[in-house]
């Protein structure tokens, strides 16, 4: 942090950390639920618009695979002009682009705004982590973890829910305009108290390691996020996939040989940045798949309409939000390997346990069992994004958080294209010998149970953590006096 800035932010009374932590939670709030609470409007907004189901998709791709292209670019510019500016003028287009694709009078313009707004949410998290891990000192990560735990775990959930009430009580509309006011709030309060971190890591800009990475994730994106529904033998989805893993190879060749990457991949030689972020990505892979797959069970083959399918998602947030408080407590003295070998665990078991979900099932059973799933889940996040730092030097927090967010991305969209594809290679609609349609539960229970082999992985990879590297990260915490700002600019 500048040595001007910290005074500045504790003359008007507040934290900087406070300040930090609530701008980045509102901000992650929207950024996550955007990618939930637009899929409940497709129809409409296809309706609208007189197109077909899987035209109107490209609205939600556009903005996956424009995330992916920008999240390269975040650690660069954080460090280049500050994360502040970056962040609030991230925040800032994120909410001007949600507004425009709430009076969009077209498919071409909502998608070109959608295109839009995914560029600016592609900076919003990466940097937001950056500012987040740079104003809480190493035994405290635990605790700043804990704050991304609330949009983590109830926006996801939020985003059907709010996203079917405002479509049927208002428009579609309005799955975008609600993120203005939050966006606006959020933007003045950072104007006003969130203070700036800067890195001595600021480098000239890599044109081709941004190209090659936009262009790589980009386009595996697409492929993931298409593959289950266009066919994984269709011509554009294999040119996709394929271009793009050569692309990224090519971005591996390239980056190393750079002194100063857009990508700074070198950071995966640290041993437990490496494997936490390999466990993030198969657990991350299984929970979001969870969350795609559960409410389609709910609905398409057990008759559930889309606001009760979607509160039945909720006590997963719960166990989440009560396992962040008990997880802080325990990671000082447990350590991360046993936390996350135990969390993941359990989640694989209740995920094979919905295999189980039918027409018979206790719907209190089902709630209880995602609330199980949401606790174990939060032993999970919270571990394996504290060690991951642990051992990252300050001046590379962005060039990691570029990393961690990128793999997070692809592991979510990894869960979607797995599952989507085992539901598409099964079938998910039986004949009946009177030629009567109806549900193939088989589809739903093998795909849980694939979920569940994806947070089994996650699980044998916590086995490779190792303590004594998170040992920095495990410290308690010592009440101290504020640092001033010479000491904190420092430290930064």
């Amino acid at each position: 942090m500048t040595a001007a800035d910290q005074p500045a932010a504790r003359r008007r009374g507040l934290d900087p950390k406070v300040a930090v932590g609530a701008v980045f939670v509102a901000a992650l709030f929207m950024s996550i639920m955007d990618t939930t609470i637009v899929n409940v409007a497709l129809p409409s907004i296809g309706r609208q618009f007189d197109v077909d189901p899987a035209s109107v998709g490209v609205v939600n791709v556009g903005y996956l695979v424009s995330l992916a292209v920008f999240v390269p670019l975040s650690g660069w510019l954080g460090d280049r002009f500050g994360t502040r500016r970056v962040f609030l003028a991230a925040l800032a287009l994120f909410t001007l682009a949600s507004l425009l694709c709430g009076t969009a009078g077209s498919l071409d313009r909502l998608t070109a705004y959608r295109i839009f707004q995914g560029s600016a949410g592609g900076l919003l998290t990466p940097v937001g982590m950056t500012m987040l891990f740079r104003a809480f000192p190493q035994e405290e990560r635990m605790r700043a973890t804990r704050v991304l735990m609330l949009p983590t775990a109830v926006a996801p959930a939020l985003g059907p829910v709010l996203g079917g009430w405002l479509v049927d009580s208002r428009s579609w509309h309005w799955v975008f305009i609600v993120n203005v006011p939050i966006g606006v709030l959020a933007l003045l309060f950072g104007l006003l108290f969130l203070p700036d971190y800067r890195s001595d890591a600021a480098h000239r800009f890599d044109p081709a390691g941004f190209l090659l990475a936009g262009l790589g994730l980009g386009l595996v994106m697409y492929a993931l996020s298409e593959g289950a529904d266009r066919g994984w033998g269709s011509a554009g989805i294999l040119a996709s996939a394929l271009l793009g893993a050569v692309a990224l190879v090519a971005l591996v060749v390239v980056e190393l040989r750079r002194p100063e990457p857009m990508l700074d991949l070198r950071l995966f030689r640290d041993r437990i940045f490496r494997t936490a972020n390999l466990l993030s990505l198969f657990s991350g892979a299984a929970f979001l798949g969870m969350l795609y797959l559960f409410p389609l069970l709910m609905q398409d083959a057990l008759g559930m309409d889309a606001l009760h399918s979607g509160l039945m998602v909720f006590p997963e947030a719960i166990g989440v939000m009560i396992a962040s408080q008990v997880a802080g407590r325990l990671y000082p003295r447990v350590g991360p390997r046993r936390l996350l070998a135990v969390g993941a665990t359990v989640v694989a078991l209740c995920l094979a346990l919905m295999a189980t979900i039918g027409p018979d099932s206790d719907l209190w059973a089902v709630r209880a069992l995602l609330f199980v799933t949401g606790f174990a889940m939060a032993h999970v996040f919270m571990p394996s994004q504290t060690a991951a730092f642990a051992t990252v030097p300050a001046r590379s927090t962005g060039g990691a958080s570029t990393l961690y967010n990128a793999q997070r991305q692809l592991g979510s969209a990894l869960g979607v294209a797995v599952l989507g594809t085992v539901l598409t290679a099964i079938g998910t609609v039986t004949t009946t010998s009177g030629g009567t349609p109806t549900a193939n539960l088989a589809a739903y229970h093998a795909a849980f149970l694939v979920a569940a082999a994806l947070a089994l992985v996650a699980a044998v990879t916590a086995l490779f953590v190792r303590d004594s590297d998170a040992v920095a990260t495990m410290r308690p915490v010592v009440a101290a006096e504020p640092r001033t700002g010479a000491e904190q600019a420092a430290a930064h």
